[in-house]
């Protein structure tokens, strides 16, 4: 797997704009229809579910295609909608509020830059939002956190990019840290954190390796805290955590949920995307044996993407099942 290529963030906001105005592929043979002779997947840190998931994907996308496919560690949904739309990567992983953004070019992070190149191909799965601290620590909830230490996974993963703006809109005074899951299980286990957090499908390898070492308690947000944040981020929805995913749990987790979709550049040809979305439907027990997440991965699930352009070779695929796709996902280039 390659590792570390893109990590080159200063420069993204000056290669994006110049990709936003040219609106070029960096591959020509994408330009001409013709299927890549190899393929990286933006995931996010290691330890994290994308990282996982997209491990199994990729051996799904080698096996019906016979392309060499890579899983790429990235800064997480915010940098995966980057680097595809400047074409970097051929495909991703996203979650809906920070594709969202880079859709529209809203926030900071986009530079104002409406990431236009990127298509949804198929949906993943639910992400979850979850924090947990020690049983010794006292912290139960989430108004606990007031004052306290709190990782909150990579600068652009979902946890990364809405956990401060929840603590933030609660009125929650805490000190966030930013790292990959994997180190900041590390920091947390050395009395570094209080308290940490992640958004992702379950269960989250991280909080398997914390608990086979620690005490520890999750929590969500639930109640009057939770109804703020889902009018602040419509994108949201409430979700439930099941105490038979965690061993620890003895009832459910009240949070909130974002859908996850991958994507694919626009230029990937479009029989070549229809046989990646066929091949991860049809090998779907595959996907579950690399990531129990994938049990989210059906092809129904699609409608949840109202808004991002999809892929016409996705779309074909869709709409042989018959299912009825939002108006607004036919992007330009669809033909009938």
């Amino acid at each position: 797997m390659a590792v570390g290529k893109h990590f080159k963030w200063i420069a993204l906001a000056v290669v994006a704009m110049a990709f936003a105005l040219s609106g070029c592929s960096s591959d020509p043979q994408r330009a001409e229809g013709q299927r890549p002779t190899s393929m990286t997947i933006g995931a996010a840190s290691i330890g994290g579910t994308y990282y996982v998931y997209g491990g199994g994907w990729s051996q799904v996308i080698e096996s019906v295609t016979g392309i060499p496919t890579g899983v790429e560690v990235t800064g997480g949904p915010n940098h995966n909608m980057q680097l595809v739309h400047m074409g970097d990567l051929e495909l991703g992983m996203v979650t809906m509020g920070p594709a969202y953004e880079a859709w529209y070019g809203l926030e900071a992070w986009t530079n104002g830059i409406e990431h236009r190149n990127v298509r949804a191909i198929f949906p993943m799965y639910n992400t979850y939002s979850q924090w947990w601290a020690t049983v010794n620590s006292g912290i139960t909830k989430i108004d606990d956190l007031a004052g306290k230490r709190v990782g909150v996974g990579p600068q652009g993963g979902t946890a990364g990019t809405f956990h401060p703006r929840f603590l933030d809109l609660l009125g929650i005074n805490a000190t966030v840290r930013h790292a990959g899951i994997s180190d900041l299980v590390g920091q947390h286990m050395d009395g570094q954190l209080d308290a940490n957090s992640f958004a992702a499908g379950l269960p989250v390898g991280a909080v398997l390796e914390m608990a086979n070492q620690r005490r520890i308690t999750m929590f969500g947000i639930d109640g009057a805290n939770r109804e703020k944040i889902l009018k602040e981020y419509p994108y949201f929805s409430p979700a439930v955590i099941p105490a038979s995913v965690y061993d620890f749990l003895d009832q459910d987790v009240e949070t909130v949920g974002i859908w996850n979709m991958a994507i694919a550049s626009k230029d990937l040809p479009d029989d070549l995307v229809y046989d990646i979305v066929k091949g991860v439907f049809d090998n779907h027990q595959r996907m579950v044996t690399a990531h129990a997440a994938a049990k989210e991965t059906l092809a129904e699930y699609v409608v949840n993407n109202t808004w991002m352009w999809m892929h016409p070779g996705a779309i074909r695929y869709y709409e042989e099942l018959g299912i009825e796709l939002h108006p607004d996902v036919y992007p330009p280039e669809y033909q009938r």
